[in-house]
């Protein structure tokens, strides 16, 4: 890497991460709530649903906090949800989500919130890192890129942003991976941050060596640097890496 494209990184996570991120972008959803677990069942579900268009995300994640009443825990453990998503039902909430997979993901938070004060302690109970306790939590692969899930983790374990919250405190920051998706993919490749285009777990993790070398403690802060040039850039053509 070289210093140029280190400068160029760390100037545009200055510039990207701020308050103005939010309003365009599916965190904005959580930041409507100051409450632990409303602020994770928000966050969890707005992240499951975050593929495609950010502005159909968006009009999709504020139907769902409209349907919950704007009451996420008490929507959870109220169970309303058994019948506005039953089993099953194979008809499409969002693109390729279909009700039966919302089901399942609001009776895996009941069970959490039956058990215990917060999803950080359900995860707690799972070994490995940040991304490997959830995906286990879920019974999801864990040798996917989970761009959704490694986004939400940013959201909960990042400390000190304007935009995510840190309000998980038993896990750290510096164990995140980066959220992989075609912006940051694109603008990793085109800054010599890596020398694949696939889409991979290994990808993700390759760039997310290459940002903790900027950014040691906390190498997801490196995501708005390289998405956010990414979407007010579609068109870059990186040469510092020459």
């Amino acid at each position: 890497m070289t210093p140029a494209t280190r400068n160029l990184l760390v100037e545009w996570a200055g510039k990207y991460e701020s308050e103005t991120f939010i309003p365009n972008d599916p965190v904005q959803f959580p930041h409507r709530f100051s409450r632990k677990q409303d602020i994770e069942i928000a966050g969890l579900l707005t992240a499951w649903i975050s593929f495609g268009n950010r502005k159909m995300i968006c009009r999709k994640a504020d139907e769902l906090l409209v349907l919950m009443q704007h009451r996420p825990l008490e929507y959870v453990m109220g169970e309303k949800w058994r019948t506005d998503f039953p089993e099953s039902d194979g008809q499409s909430f969002y693109r390729t989500c279909p009700k039966k997979q919302m089901h399942w993901l609001f009776e895996k938070l009941y069970e959490a919130y039956r058990q215990y004060d917060s999803l950080e302690e359900t995860l707690l109970t799972f070994a490995g890192s940040p991304r490997e306790s959830l995906c286990r939590w879920l019974d999801i692969s864990t040798q996917s890129p989970q761009k959704k899930m490694n986004m939400f983790l940013r959201w909960m374990i990042r400390r000190n942003s304007p935009v995510d919250f840190g309000i998980w405190n038993h896990f750290h920051p510096k164990d995140l991976v980066i959220p992989l998706d075609t912006h940051v993919n694109r603008i990793a490749f085109e800054l010599g941050l890596t020398d694949k285009t696939t889409y991979s777990l290994a990808q993700a993790l390759r760039i997310t060596e290459a940002l903790r070398k900027i950014f040691p403690d906390d190498p997801c802060k490196g995501d708005f640097a390289l998405f956010g040039y990414g979407v007010e850039h579609k068109d870059y053509s990186g040469s510092t890496s020459k």
